[in-house]
């Protein structure tokens, strides 16, 4: 029976979406915001590959991935002088 409920709830919510549709925009905001983390956690991966060297290792994570993502390469440089000298 839960499972009758289940893909009964998903073909609504397909039959909503195809008559009513869905704002575009949103969905573009999104695939932006997630194609910069992905840029940022690469960026953060070079960062800690190149300076395993001189013992610079950022953390991955969601947070360090958007200020690097969403900042560039300064805000990679930012989280590198953050964490050598501000966190050591």
């Amino acid at each position: 029976m839960e499972s009758f409920v289940v893909i009964s709830l998903l073909l609504t919510l397909i039959i909503l979406v195809m008559v009513f549709g869905i704002p575009l925009k949103f969905f573009g905001f999104i695939g932006q915001g997630i194609v910069k983390l992905t840029i940022g956690a690469l960026l953060l991966f070079a960062l800690n590959f190149i300076g395993g060297h001189a013992g610079i290792h950022v953390p991955i994570n969601l947070i360090t991935a958007a200020v690097s993502g969403f900042l560039g390469i300064p805000g990679v440089l930012a989280l590198a002088v953050i964490h050598h000298w501000i966190l050591p």
